[in-house]
Formats: structure tokens, sequence, C-alpha cells
């Protein structure tokens, strides 16, 4: 199956007069900070100097891994958890529900691998691949045919929202034992060791960190081969964050505004940006967790989070808690009064 996405550079033409429109509110330059680069982002990224927030929405992506099932240790959790969590999703009493609710942020669940039968419901996407990944250390996690329908899903599924009317748009996942994936991602693609990129997940205590670093070690040495992204994907992915790097890459194609949660999530993003590096000029870091993996991510992608609250959940939920901080950064740009507007003499003003 091809996976052909175009992803052009943001377009410069409108660079200027936004920045002339941000300097022009009644502020000194500069004193909105962060804001300000959002405010000059979100509108290179419509090409408008109006840019709008339109029916943002989060989809939480959903796989069970093989490597859980099989080598016990490798998460505080077991494989059961994870179908357990979408009930509670799909109840609204997950944190991520709290807070979309909070903030009006549509929420569905897309049941991308889940080693259950999943009852139907309005939230709930069904677009399983098989129910749950294979067990990494004995043999690719995935088939390539497998990562490219579960890579085409996750496009498939923001197109749809985008066609409903949706411009805004962040992407969660869960899945017990996806920090193992994770972990094993960004060692391959981007040659930290291994200690660096293995956190702590669900809760892991010492012992079993070091046991989680051992059984991953002896995985890699099963698969020396895998290097190209896809191929590193298909052999220690999941199927949800296959389906991630398939939103991520859409969603830029289609020039919507992406925000980017934490680990996990930003693992999909380092296979996105490595088949198309200009995915990265559409999206805003929600948070810097507390997974030591994530810290080291954000600095491959040169990235300057929102947020600093010592999150380590996934689920989607530093995306809920940053949404605000983008609907300030559209409001002041549209909404702020400027200097002549105000009647304000800024020729002092610094």
């Amino acid at each position: 199956m091809p996976l052909n996405f175009i992803i052009p550079p943001l377009k410069a033409t409108l660079s200027a007069a936004l920045q002339a429109k941000i300097d022009q509110k009644t502020k000194p330059l500069g004193s909105l900070g962060q804001l300000e680069s959002l405010a000059l982002q979100v509108g290179r990224c419509q090409n408008s100097l109006t840019p709008q927030l339109n029916k943002a929405c989060i989809l939480i992506f959903a796989g069970d891994h093989g490597i859980v099932e099989v080598e016990a240790g490798v998460s505080a959790y077991p494989q059961t958890v994870t179908a357990q969590m979408i009930a509670n999703f799909l109840a609204g009493g997950a944190a991520i529900s709290v807070f979309a609710r909070q903030h009006d942020i549509e929420l569905l669940i897309v049941d991308a691998g889940v080693n259950a039968d999943l009852d139907s419901h309005p939230q709930l996407i069904n677009a399983k691949i098989d129910k749950g990944t294979q067990n990494f250390l004995t043999q690719t996690a995935m088939t390539s045919e497998e990562c490219d329908r579960a890579v085409q899903a996750g496009a498939d599924q923001v197109l749809r929202r985008y066609e409903s009317g949706c411009n805004c748009i962040g992407f969660g996942e869960i899945g017990i034992g996806n920090t193992s994936s994770a972990a094993m991602l960004m060692h391959r693609l981007t040659g930290l060791s291994l200690v660096r990129c293995v956190g702590r997940g669900t809760g892991l205590n010492d012992g079993q960190l070091q046991h989680k670093v051992t059984i991953l070690q002896r995985a890699l040495n099963q698969h020396k081969g895998a290097t190209e992204p896809l191929d590193v994907l298909a052999t220690f992915g999941g199927f949800e964050i296959a389906m991630m790097v398939g939103a991520y890459l859409k969603a830029a194609e289609l020039s919507m505004l992406i925000l980017v949660d934490g680990f996990i999530a930003g693992t999909a993003l380092l296979i996105a940006r490595k088949l198309h590096p200009h995915v990265l000029d559409y999206c805003v870091f929600s948070h810097i967790s507390s997974e030591q993996g994530h810290q080291a991510l954000l600095r491959q992608f040169n990235a300057k989070p929102l947020l600093n609250l010592g999150l380590r959940l996934g689920e989607g939920s530093g995306i809920a808690l940053a949404y605000p901080l983008l609907q300030s950064a559209v409001l002041f740009l549209n909404e702020m009064a400027t200097f002549a507007e105000a009647g304000v003499d800024h020729e002092n003003v610094r």
C-alpha cells in the first residue's frame, strides 16, 4: 500500500504582516513571550491574518503489545488494563475525559489493536488491525503490510475529522507496554543510548526498570537490521503508534494545527519527521513530561513546550491542558487592540 503524503514547508507569504500585526498590539514588543510565536505559527499554518480554531479534537489511539503479554516485568500493569482504561474514557472518568469536557474538545477513542472485543460506543472507533502486536523479542511486532495499514488508518481518521470542520487536532494514546516500544523506536532512530530512552512508564521501581532495560537490549540484539523508519516501526512499534504516525502526516498535509502530547506521541512524531521533516512546522508541543526519554526527545526536535507540570500520564492530557494557551494566542491576535485603535502613544513603548 503506497503511503503518499505531500507536506510542504509553511508559506512565508504572511510572516511579515503577521509579525507587524503582533507588534502593533497595545503592549511592549515581545511582552507576551511564547504566545507571540504561537500566534505567528498559527497564522502561518492557516495562511491567514485572522486564524481560527475550529472543532478542536483529540484522538486517543489504543493498542496492546505482545512484549507485555509474554515477558513479565516490562510494565507494572497487565495488558488487560488497556481495555479497562478505554471503558473509563468512554464513561467519562479519565483525566483526559475531564479535561476535554472542561475545554470543549471533542474526544474520540480509536481501537487500533486492543486485545479485547470492545462494546460499541459513540466515542469509540473500531479500526483494529489485530488483537495486539507480536512479541518483538522473537519476531517483528507487526508485518510491513500491517504497519502500512495502521499508518493509513491513522491518516483516514484525521481526514474524517478535517471533513467535519476540525482544523486543530491532537493525538493521545493508551496501551500497556507502549513505553517499551517508544524507547526502542527512539533509541534506534536517534542513536541515543537505550538507558537514556527507557523510563519508568506506569511506575516501575529501580529493579523493575533495570529488568526492562535488560529485556529491551535482548530485543535490540535480535533485530540489528531494522534501521529505516518504517522498518523500525514495524519491528518494535505498536498499532496505536503506527496510527499516530499516519495521523501526524495527514494532519500536516491538510495544514491542520497539531498539538503534540508526551513521550509515546513524541516517538510517533519522530518517525513522521524522519519521513517528512516539514511535519514539525505544524506542531505545537504541549508540555515536557517527567519521562527522561521525553526530555531528550524534545531536544531532538529543538522544541519549546508550553507547559512543565511533571506529567507522565499520556492519554493526550498535556494537549487538553495546553489548549487554552493556544486559544489565548489566537484571541490576542484577533481581538487585542492596536495602538492606533486604542489611541495609545506608543513611540516610547519598548
